[in-house]
């Protein structure tokens, strides 16, 4: 009963009318901003026709259909809609519940329940798409929202999930003093080949769109982070999920899973935190992408204590060490803040930190779309403002290429050619 219970609030909650979503009967809008962000470069003065669910011209229009509504956007720039790179949807920020008491004491149902408004705040901070990468014990749940919000039961940014994420038996939390409590698992355990292989398998048959494995992790003898996956291991993983159409990412911190995880010829690397200018040139060689995740350090660094105004902690220190290196090699860096480790609606905080980290804003917004299109398979219908493309569009007071926190100020989100937030009317 508790349960129905949860789920009928969920559909209350995702039902309020907060943002409407509109669609105009002729299905037709003229977008009339100042500027025109396309993915790659600024284009002042361009405006973009959308009929449907596609972009259908850009640039200077001349030959408008009478029946387009058209959308005032004076003073604002369009953009591509946000890709996320790196999202937890099913987690909220560890200073509200531990990592550990939200996959031990929180049931299914509210989690799902969180998952549902962290999705609906993703979507209208402008981010239209994000790569969910692991439930932490919730299963494949990931999956289910993501065709939830596909039936247009809930609002939400499209989804590409990881389902389960996997690690190395042993190496992964929740862990007890009590060796024969069995406690459940953020992520499911492999030991071996043989059982990496199978689990590959069952999760891309339950919905992954992608593999996430855990190439390192803190189970070094004195808590440090340490290799999980052989590379023998992580190119099978590549092999198996390469063949349906699929990529693989790998979490690691350590220049050795780093290491690994670039022979192997993993899509992207997630964190890098000890990275050296030896592993990002390798990875640069092996076209493999680093997502930083800089929001998420200095998230848990504040929930340790730390004040911005006060002197950085060594991991901080250390960060910017190692991500100054990645610039210097010119890796590919794609956008995503482990965002769930902080709060969702937030997203914009990793593409400001990355502009205090050393790129310059222009490149963040690439980040936070092309590349993300390119990097993660979708840019033959997101990522860039063309001809063609599904019709996923934001619009922001001001030029985040000139001052990036301007992305904050959304004043339209559309997705799929509906519009389910719109400040200029």
């Amino acid at each position: 009963m508790r349960v129905v219970t949860v789920f009928i609030l969920i559909f209350l909650i995702a039902s309020k009318p907060i943002h409407s979503q509109t669609k105009n009967a002729t299905g037709i809008y003229l977008l009339q901003p100042d500027r025109v962000f396309d993915g790659e470069q600024m284009q002042e003065g361009w405006q973009v026709l959308v009929r449907d669910n596609k972009i259908e011209a850009v640039g200077k229009l001349t030959n408008i259909p009478p029946e387009a509504i058209k959308i005032n956007l004076k003073g604002k720039t369009l953009l591509p809609g946000m890709i996320e790179g790196h999202s937890h949807l099913f987690l909220h920020p560890y200073n509200e519940t531990s990592w550990d008491d939200q996959v031990l004491k929180e049931s299914r149902a509210e989690r799902t329940a969180r998952a549902v408004m962290h999705a609906k705040a993703t979507l209208m901070a402008g981010f239209t798409t994000v790569r969910d990468l692991g439930t932490e014990g919730a299963a494949y749940d990931d999956a289910g929202l993501k065709t939830a919000i596909i039936k247009g039961i809930i609002p939400g940014p499209r989804m590409l999930v990881a389902t389960k994420a996997i690690v190395a038996t042993g190496s992964y939390g929740p862990k007890s003093d009590v060796t024969e409590l069995q406690l459940l698992r953020g992520a499911a355990e492999v030991g071996g080949m043989e059982e990496l292989t199978a689990e590959i398998r069952l999760q891309i048959g339950n919905g992954a769109d992608l593999i996430k494995l855990y190439g390192d992790y803190r189970w070094g003898r004195k808590g440090e982070a340490a290799p999980t996956f052989s590379i023998e291991e992580l190119t099978r993983a590549v092999e198996i999920a390469g063949g349906s159409g699929r990529k693989v990412v790998v979490h690691a911190t350590t220049p050795e899973a780093m290491r690994r995880a670039a022979m192997a010829g993993v899509s992207t690397i997630e964190h890098g935190d000890d990275g050296t200018p030896e592993i990002f040139a390798l990875m640069k060689s092996k076209g493999v992408a680093l997502c930083a995740t800089i929001a998420a350090g200095e998230a848990v660094s504040e929930y340790r204590g730390w004040k911005r105004n006060e002197p950085a902690p060594a991991r901080i220190i250390e960060k910017r060490k190692s991500f100054a290196a990645a610039l210097a090699s010119g890796v590919t860096i794609v956008m995503g803040g482990d965002v769930g480790v902080y709060i969702h609606g937030d997203n914009a905080r990793e593409m400001e930190l990355l502009v205090d980290y050393g790129m310059k804003p222009l490149e963040v917004l690439r980040s936070a779309t092309s590349v993300n299109a390119d990097v993660f398979g979708i840019s033959d219908e997101l990522g860039r403002i063309r001809p063609g493309l599904l019709a996923d569009i934001i619009a922001v007071e001001g030029n985040p290429a000139i001052s990036i926190s301007a992305i904050r100020k959304i004043t339209l989100v559309m997705k799929d050619g509906v519009i389910y937030h719109n400040l200029s009317r």
